[in-house]
């Protein structure tokens, strides 16, 4: 794993615990490792606030001797500070009760009715780990801050969230900034988590970099330091076939939705886009951009006999081919060809009965591009994002790139990645053909699949998030040549 790719590592909760023991190991103190998290929450609460009293919530673990610390810096900078600690100090131990000794002021029972909108209040009940719903005062002071909404500063993650899936555990506060510490958690960037932490910083505690190579993580932050190297790049000698050429098998009606792929596929760097398309439909794909090659076919063996000429090393399936026998024949001879496929939309949804059958067929590279219906009518898959996605992909043996807000891209080998830069006007018709399009014309240019679905996710959100407001699914091909020349 290269110094770049470290940054974007996500840590499970385990493995979080992991690195903590690794960093002891190696000689960092425990005591030292809570003394720089907490300092760390202090400054995020001076940076981010100007001065009024704070309240620190602490909870009887490693998460609420944090807050101890943070109290404590903050009461040392002439901040008002008032500290509630969860369950008494007999419940504490380790570090959490060193630090709750030298904490030299009041430690205060909870208090529900201290909370108000006067105050910042530092969440430092429970972290990441939490396995259970709160209850009692711990739920209290939670339904407090949700009810009143004052500044709120989470510590690890906001108490009540998992740490790994991004799900509230019953009740968690919204806080405007997280602090975390070493790396960010699967829950920093999983809906709804994502929303419920805020802003979120991570706090260099002193834990060795090195530790991550004995851990070895599968989970990342989706991000080009993962695969800007394994962009295609146009050489000298090259020829539009050596770049490239993506078929993409269209359907005889809804004929926008192929016709959005080419573009996005052609941006992305094939050199060459086919549609494939029925005899009936042949003039409306000719009447779109003149760079697209237009081949018209009967059935399944046609279509098979066109993929495995003129050098198509690609192929794109489903986008607006309805949900019909034909469809599913014509996706099996793509998945026949032995090219790099891209299976959207149709290609999915005709297979919902029988997904077995589908699955059969996956013996090369391929990236199924499912939004959350579609992937439910095909998999079944109980459970988060993220372990749905990373399911799916050994199940069926081809790259998933879960779509959503938070889209997941998950490998058969476990590997995964988790995209953060996708803006909310991506949901619009036609986005998810242009995304489709985008990893086909990647992998026809020689990408790996897996990385052109992690490039294709990213750029796609680059590029929406370049028109913002009014955005149409026209608009995104068009904002890839400045996206990729700063890539590259």
């Amino acid at each position: 794993m290269s110094q770049n790719a470290y940054e974007n590592v996500l840590l499970t909760v385990e493995e979080m615990g992991r690195s903590d023991q690794l960093a002891v190991e190696a000689g960092v103190p425990s005591l030292e490792l809570m003394e720089r998290a907490g300092r760390g929450v202090a400054e995020a609460v001076r940076r981010n606030y100007r001065r009024k009293p704070v309240l620190v919530l602490c909870g009887p673990g490693n998460n609420g001797g944090d807050g101890f610390v943070a109290a404590r810096y903050l009461k040392s900078w002439g901040w008002p500070v008032s500290l509630m600690l969860l369950g008494g100090h007999s419940k504490l131990k380790g570090d959490a009760l060193a630090n709750a000794d030298r904490w030299e002021g009041e430690v205060l029972a909870p208090d529900p009715s201290a909370i108000d909108g006067e105050v910042i209040v530092v969440d430092a009940l429970f972290g990441a780990g939490l396995t259970r719903p709160l209850d009692g005062d711990a739920a209290a002071l939670v339904e407090a801050v949700e009810q009143r909404r004052p500044d709120c500063v989470a510590v690890d993650v906001p108490s009540g969230l998992d740490g790994d899936t991004g799900m509230p555990l019953g009740i968690a506060p919204s806080a405007d900034h997280t602090v975390t510490f070493f790396r960010r958690k699967p829950a920093h960037l999983l809906l709804p988590g994502r929303g419920l932490c805020g802003s979120v910083t991570v706090i260099d505690i002193g834990t060795p970099t090195g530790v991550l190579d004995q851990i070895a993580p599968r989970t990342f932050a989706n991000h080009p330091v993962l695969w800007a190297r394994s962009l295609p790049r146009a050489m000298a000698g090259d020829h539009k076939y050596s770049r490239g050429h993506l078929a993409i098998v269209g359907g005889g009606e809804m004929t926008g939705a192929a016709r959005l792929a080419a573009r996005g596929a052609r941006r992305a760097g094939a050199g060459l886009v086919s549609l494939l398309c029925p005899p009936e439909a042949r003039s409306l794909y000719l009447q779109g951009d003149p760079g697209n090659l237009v081949f018209s076919f009967e059935d399944a063996p046609a279509l098979a006999d066109l993929l495995g000429r003129r050098r198509r090393n690609a192929v794109l399936a489903g986008p607006g081919n309805g949900v019909t026998d034909r469809t599913r024949a014509n996706t099996i001879a793509a998945l026949r060809s032995g090219h790099p496929c891209v299976l959207d939309a149709d290609a999915l949804t005709v297979f919902e009965d029988d997904p077995g059958h589908l699955f059969s067929w996956i013996k090369g590279p391929v990236v199924l591009t499912p939004h959350s219906g579609e992937f439910d009518r095909l998999f079944g898959i109980d459970g988060d994002r993220l372990n749905k996605a990373r399911a799916a992909a050994a199940t069926s043996g081809a790259v998933v790139l879960l779509k959503g807000p938070d889209t997941v891209i998950a490998h058969p080998d476990g590997r995964a990645a988790i995209n953060e830069n996708a803006p909310p006007e991506l949901a619009t018709a036609g986005s998810g053909d242009v995304l489709a399009g985008i990893i086909g014309g990647l992998a026809a240019a020689g990408m790996e699949c897996f990385d052109a679905a992690c490039a294709g996710a990213w750029i796609h959100g680059a590029a929406a998030a370049r028109v913002g407001p009014g955005l149409i699914a026209e608009d995104l091909a068009d904002q890839l040549p400045p996206i990729l020349s700063e890539l590259k």
